[in-house]
């Protein structure tokens, strides 16, 4: 009897020791699930920032671009300007009946005659009638305003941020950026894109050089090589044209991959920088922006869709 009572307390003591130990690991469980969980929020956060950051780099160096061709504008306008005024002197000094080249005087004599004075007022009053062109050119800069009804509709959809597209704001993105950037040749594929942007599971990649397996799909419909992939000239699986494909696309685990031409493919990577800009705020990570610089920075991504759907697109030398 005495030995089955020490028996039963041993267990007893063991059984405590399991249960303490469960109670730690579960501790320990939890404690790496809250450090998961910080660190998964912080690279969301970083990931945004970067996002944002990127598309100001890209907007600073287009305003010096646009500066910098301004100024090459207006100064090949000078250069115009003065071309005119030097050919039109040439052309007086050589038909006025008093200048020196007309009549030479004779030697010993003075080089200039007092009608010479009257050439010089001549050419006076011509250049005094010319207009100064470059003076007349007006200065142009870049400027926006905010369209009242553009803004009351983001803001309404800032206040509670929805991918419905069936939203006042979204709606008429779909139907002024997104619809008209993605209508494509074969609309069938574009539809297929369009699912896959508002699902987040389109991959756009560069091509390469190792060799792929042979997918079954024509290489006319892949775009492929015939399991090969390079930047190489073939059918683009969205225009139908034969260009140089330097990216292709997949939808989520297929192994089917479509070739497109850098025209499309900049179509499609528009509305993707887009989707990805409203997922963020949708998401709550974009907090270092008040409503109108969320506002123009949707105008932003909105104009190069345009930009994009008008035939304007940014290639990789």
């Amino acid at each position: 009897m005495e030995v089955r009572e020490k028996g039963y307390e041993r267990l007893k003591e063991e059984l405590a020791k399991a249960q303490r130990e469960l109670l730690l690991k579960d501790e320990e469980c939890e404690r790496l699930s809250k450090v998961r969980d910080q660190l998964g929020q912080e690279l969301e956060e970083l990931t945004a920032s970067l996002f944002q950051e990127a598309h100001k780099m890209v907007r600073e160096a287009n305003v010096k671009q646009a500066n910098a061709e301004k100024q090459l504008k207006e100064a090949l306008g000078k250069i115009d300007v003065l071309q005119a005024e030097v050919q039109a002197l040439k052309t007086l000094v050589l038909s006025s009946p008093t200048s020196p080249v007309a009549e030479l005087p004779p030697a010993g004599k003075a080089p200039f005659r007092k009608g010479h004075s009257r050439n010089k007022s001549t050419s006076s009053a011509m250049l005094g009638s010319q207009p100064d062109l470059a003076a007349t050119q007006p200065i142009v800069r870049e400027c926006r305003e905010v369209d009242s009804q553009l803004f009351a509709e983001f803001k309404a959809w800032k206040e509670a941020p929805t991918l419905d597209r069936s939203c006042s704001f979204l709606e008429r993105v779909y139907r002024e950026d997104i619809h008209p950037c993605l209508a494509f040749n074969k609309s069938e594929l574009g539809s297929a894109i369009l699912d896959a942007v508002e699902q987040n599971t389109l991959s756009v990649e560069p091509v390469g050089f190792q060799p792929l397996p042979v997918v079954k799909a024509s290489a006319v419909e892949c775009g492929g090589p015939n399991g090969r992939r390079a930047a190489l000239v073939t059918k683009c699986a969205l225009s139908g044209q034969t260009k140089t494909c330097k990216h292709r696309i997949k939808f989520g685990d297929s192994s089917n991959y479509y070739y497109v031409s850098p025209f499309c493919r900049y179509r499609i990577t528009a509305v993707c920088n887009f989707f990805t800009y409203i997922r963020y705020i949708h998401q709550g990570l974009v907090k270092q922006q008040d409503a109108e610089q969320m506002f123009w920075e949707v105008m932003q991504l909105r104009r190069e869709m345009s930009y994009a759907k008008l035939g304007y697109y940014k290639d990789q030398l």
